[in-house]
């Protein structure tokens, strides 16, 4: 009995889309990014200030939360918003408080600690090019490009909070002046995505890790005290709120995943 040929590999035809695991980017994903963050920047605070729990312990507490998240997104086999976002959200506040642990209990300072994280962010970047040969979030659908993607985005939120923190501090920019200045550079990054042919996924993580630093300054701009130039604002409402806004958000709108053309 002549044995069955074991079935041909399934090859992907000219023309086919290969779904990544990470959403399309529009403008309903920059409005949840930068929400992602201002909730990242106020839940952080709530947990290592609010409940002076420290930053070491909060850190600790986010980091076991961000790795959890990163599994089940890495175990599904295909994009679901719900997944993606609670992962965005456990990125963000592990970065408010590493950065946090970084810039104030190391004693490094907010200058040395966004350079450290700029360094690190780079050498993240850099390791997955090389591996891969790209960065773009198009190509995100197998596991290890997952993985790179999720510790580089770790590394872009912490930087960005080291970064706001810095501009509306040291630089004495204050959490307006800062917000306009972080506003002011994503407008620029827009104006160049629709008027220029520059790299789209350089301006993609470009105004993606700037993202964060817009959201550390609004989020401290809701719950720092008057003294500090803020609304002084209780941090467990106002992170209340961006929940709720972020849920309306991503359950009000479909969200389909980025697509890469073969």
């Amino acid at each position: 009995m002549t044995p069955h040929a074991s079935p041909s590999p399934r090859l992907e035809t000219p023309g086919e889309d290969v779904w990544s695991k990470v959403p399309e980017v529009t403008l309903v994903f920059w409005i949840l990014k930068i929400l992602a963050t201002t909730l990242g920047e106020t839940g952080g605070d709530a947990v290592s200030m609010s409940m002076n729990l420290g930053y070491l312990v909060s850190t600790g507490i986010f980091g076991i939360l961000f790795l959890a998240a990163v599994a089940v997104q890495i175990v599904a086999k295909k994009f679901h918003p719900v997944i993606y976002w609670v992962t965005i959200v456990a990125t963000t506040t592990v970065g408010t408080t590493l950065a946090d642990f970084a810039d104030r209990s190391l004693g490094i300072g907010y200058a040395g600690g966004t350079t450290l994280l700029l360094a690190l962010l780079a050498v993240s970047l850099f390791l997955w090019h090389r591996t891969l040969g790209t960065v773009a979030v198009e190509t995100v659908s197998s596991p290890k490009a997952e993985a790179f993607y999720w510790i580089t985005i770790m590394f872009s939120q912490t930087l960005g909070t080291a970064l706001g923190d810095w501009m509306a501090d040291d630089a004495g920019f204050g959490y307006l002046g800062s917000s306009v200045v972080f506003g002011g550079a994503l407008a620029i990054l827009a104006g160049l995505y629709f008027t220029t042919r520059i790299s789209r996924t350089l301006l993609f993580w470009a105004a993606f890790i700037l993202t964060r630093p817009l959201g550390a300054v609004v989020g401290d701009f809701l719950d720092k005290s008057h003294a500090q130039g803020g609304l002084e604002l209780s941090r467990y409402g106002a992170t209340a709120l961006l929940i709720a806004l972020m849920l309306v958000f991503i359950f009000a709108f479909s969200h389909k995943p980025a697509k890469r053309g073969h």
